[in-house]
Protein backbone atom coordinates (compact mmCIF):
# COMPACT_ATOMS: atom_id res chain seq x y z
CA UNK A 1 0.00 0.00 0.00
CA UNK A 2 1.44 3.34 -1.02
CA UNK A 3 2.50 5.08 1.76
CA UNK A 4 0.75 8.30 1.50
CA UNK A 5 -2.64 6.97 -0.05
CA UNK A 6 -5.93 7.45 2.56
CA UNK A 7 -7.68 3.79 2.63
CA UNK A 8 -11.32 4.59 2.26
CA UNK A 9 -13.56 1.61 3.62
CA UNK A 10 -17.17 2.25 2.14
CA UNK A 11 -19.98 0.37 1.79
CA UNK A 12 -23.94 0.32 3.19
CA UNK A 13 -24.74 0.84 6.48
CA UNK A 14 -24.14 -2.61 8.21
CA UNK A 15 -21.22 -3.73 6.42
CA UNK A 16 -18.49 -3.47 8.94
CA UNK A 17 -16.86 -0.42 7.78
CA UNK A 18 -15.83 0.89 11.42
CA UNK A 19 -14.63 -2.45 13.10
CA UNK A 20 -12.91 -3.43 9.63
CA UNK A 21 -11.46 0.28 9.44
CA UNK A 22 -10.13 0.11 12.37
CA UNK A 23 -8.84 -3.19 12.50
CA UNK A 24 -7.29 -1.80 9.36
CA UNK A 25 -5.52 1.23 10.50
CA UNK A 26 -4.40 -0.48 13.94
CA UNK A 27 -2.41 -3.28 11.13
CA UNK A 28 -0.87 -0.40 8.75
CA UNK A 29 -0.09 1.58 11.85
CA UNK A 30 -1.86 4.98 10.73
CA UNK A 31 -4.60 7.22 11.56
CA UNK A 32 -8.23 6.06 11.85
CA UNK A 33 -11.37 8.11 11.42
CA UNK A 34 -15.30 7.43 11.80
CA UNK A 35 -16.95 8.92 9.05
CA UNK A 36 -19.96 9.21 10.92
CA UNK A 37 -18.57 11.90 13.20
CA UNK A 38 -18.50 14.48 9.86
CA UNK A 39 -22.20 14.23 10.04
CA UNK A 40 -23.47 17.55 10.88
CA UNK A 41 -26.71 17.30 13.55
CA UNK A 42 -29.22 17.84 10.98
CA UNK A 43 -27.93 15.17 9.02
CA UNK A 44 -27.74 12.53 11.98
CA UNK A 45 -31.31 13.98 12.99
CA UNK A 46 -32.43 12.88 9.90
CA UNK A 47 -31.25 9.24 9.47
CA UNK A 48 -32.61 9.13 12.97
CA UNK A 49 -35.83 9.70 11.73
CA UNK A 50 -35.70 7.22 8.96
CA UNK A 51 -35.22 9.78 6.23
CA UNK A 52 -32.80 9.33 3.61
CA UNK A 53 -30.04 11.57 2.96
CA UNK A 54 -29.95 13.47 -0.03
CA UNK A 55 -26.69 14.76 -2.16
CA UNK A 56 -27.02 18.20 -0.64
CA UNK A 57 -26.74 16.79 3.12
CA UNK A 58 -23.90 14.77 1.53
CA UNK A 59 -21.89 17.65 0.59
CA UNK A 60 -20.81 19.19 3.85
CA UNK A 61 -20.59 16.07 5.42
CA UNK A 62 -18.05 14.53 1.95
CA UNK A 63 -16.23 18.30 2.19
CA UNK A 64 -15.28 17.44 5.96
CA UNK A 65 -14.09 13.76 5.29
CA UNK A 66 -12.11 15.05 3.09
CA UNK A 67 -10.26 17.88 5.01
CA UNK A 68 -9.47 14.90 7.31
CA UNK A 69 -7.97 13.05 4.83
CA UNK A 70 -5.84 16.10 3.68
CA UNK A 71 -4.71 17.01 7.34
CA UNK A 72 -3.97 12.92 8.53
CA UNK A 73 -3.29 11.06 5.47
CA UNK A 74 0.21 12.88 4.76
CA UNK A 75 3.06 12.38 5.63
CA UNK A 76 2.02 8.11 6.66
CA UNK A 77 -1.65 7.26 5.09
CA UNK A 78 -5.03 6.55 6.88
CA UNK A 79 -7.90 4.82 7.10
CA UNK A 80 -11.26 6.39 7.08
CA UNK A 81 -15.04 4.79 6.91
CA UNK A 82 -16.97 6.44 5.38
CA UNK A 83 -20.53 4.69 2.75
CA UNK A 84 -19.21 6.53 -0.17
CA UNK A 85 -22.38 5.22 -2.00
CA UNK A 86 -22.19 6.90 -5.27
CA UNK A 87 -19.15 7.51 -7.70
CA UNK A 88 -19.62 11.20 -7.45
CA UNK A 89 -18.74 10.71 -3.48
CA UNK A 90 -15.68 9.12 -4.08
CA UNK A 91 -14.19 11.11 -6.89
CA UNK A 92 -14.88 14.22 -4.28
CA UNK A 93 -12.75 12.29 -1.66
CA UNK A 94 -10.55 11.37 -4.00
CA UNK A 95 -9.59 14.78 -4.82
CA UNK A 96 -8.88 15.40 -1.12
CA UNK A 97 -6.52 12.82 -0.39
CA UNK A 98 -2.93 14.82 -1.09
CA UNK A 99 -1.45 10.90 -2.12
CA UNK A 100 -4.86 9.50 -3.31
CA UNK A 101 -7.30 7.38 -1.74
CA UNK A 102 -8.10 3.74 -2.65
CA UNK A 103 -11.65 2.23 -1.44
CA UNK A 104 -12.20 -1.00 0.13
CA UNK A 105 -15.59 -1.63 -0.98
CA UNK A 106 -17.38 -4.36 1.69
CA UNK A 107 -20.28 -6.03 0.07
CA UNK A 108 -22.28 -9.02 0.96
CA UNK A 109 -25.98 -10.42 1.24
CA UNK A 110 -28.41 -8.46 1.90
CA UNK A 111 -29.55 -10.63 4.47
CA UNK A 112 -26.23 -10.67 6.50
CA UNK A 113 -25.71 -7.27 6.36
CA UNK A 114 -29.56 -6.80 7.80
CA UNK A 115 -29.09 -8.99 9.94
CA UNK A 116 -26.17 -7.00 11.13
CA UNK A 117 -27.96 -4.36 11.32
CA UNK A 118 -30.70 -5.62 13.59
CA UNK A 119 -28.46 -7.04 16.29
CA UNK A 120 -26.40 -3.37 16.80
CA UNK A 121 -27.20 -1.23 19.30
CA UNK A 122 -26.51 2.65 19.80
CA UNK A 123 -26.13 3.46 16.01
CA UNK A 124 -28.49 6.10 14.88
CA UNK A 125 -29.07 4.57 10.94
CA UNK A 126 -32.18 2.67 11.62
CA UNK A 127 -32.16 -1.00 9.54
CA UNK A 128 -35.02 0.44 7.24
CA UNK A 129 -32.95 2.98 5.64
CA UNK A 130 -31.05 -0.75 4.18
CA UNK A 131 -33.30 -0.76 0.94
CA UNK A 132 -32.01 3.14 0.48
CA UNK A 133 -28.70 2.87 0.55
CA UNK A 134 -28.89 -0.45 -1.79
CA UNK A 135 -30.74 1.76 -4.45
CA UNK A 136 -27.83 4.62 -4.46
CA UNK A 137 -25.16 2.33 -4.06
CA UNK A 138 -23.29 2.52 -7.10
CA UNK A 139 -20.36 -0.36 -6.81
CA UNK A 140 -16.30 0.23 -7.58
CA UNK A 141 -15.80 1.19 -11.43
CA UNK A 142 -12.71 -0.31 -13.04
CA UNK A 143 -11.13 2.63 -13.24
CA UNK A 144 -11.62 3.41 -9.95
CA UNK A 145 -8.60 2.27 -7.60
CA UNK A 146 -10.18 -0.25 -5.17
CA UNK A 147 -11.17 -3.65 -4.01
CA UNK A 148 -14.37 -5.46 -3.14
CA UNK A 149 -13.98 -7.64 -0.21
CA UNK A 150 -17.07 -9.58 1.15
CA UNK A 151 -18.45 -9.17 4.24
CA UNK A 152 -18.65 -13.17 5.40
CA UNK A 153 -16.96 -14.50 8.39
CA UNK A 154 -15.23 -12.42 11.15
CA UNK A 155 -13.73 -9.14 11.41
CA UNK A 156 -10.19 -10.48 11.51
CA UNK A 157 -10.80 -12.66 8.38
CA UNK A 158 -12.70 -9.74 6.36
CA UNK A 159 -9.70 -7.29 7.70
CA UNK A 160 -7.43 -10.09 6.42
CA UNK A 161 -9.02 -10.53 3.11
CA UNK A 162 -8.95 -6.86 2.73
CA UNK A 163 -5.27 -6.51 3.42
CA UNK A 164 -4.35 -9.36 1.12
CA UNK A 165 -6.58 -7.37 -1.74
CA UNK A 166 -4.52 -3.83 -0.91
CA UNK A 167 -1.31 -5.58 -1.58
CA UNK A 168 -1.94 -4.59 -5.17
CA UNK A 169 -1.68 -0.97 -4.68
CA UNK A 170 1.85 -1.09 -3.09
CA UNK A 171 4.22 0.81 -4.82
Amino acid sequence: MGSQRVIVVMGVSGTGKTTVGRLLARALGVPYAEGDAFHPAANVAKMSAGIPLEDADRWPWLDAVGAWMRERGAPCGAVVAASCLKRVYRDRLRAAAPGGAVFVHLTGERGLIEGRMAARTGHFMPASLLDSQFAVLEPLQADEPGVAVDVAGTPPEITERALAALRTFEN
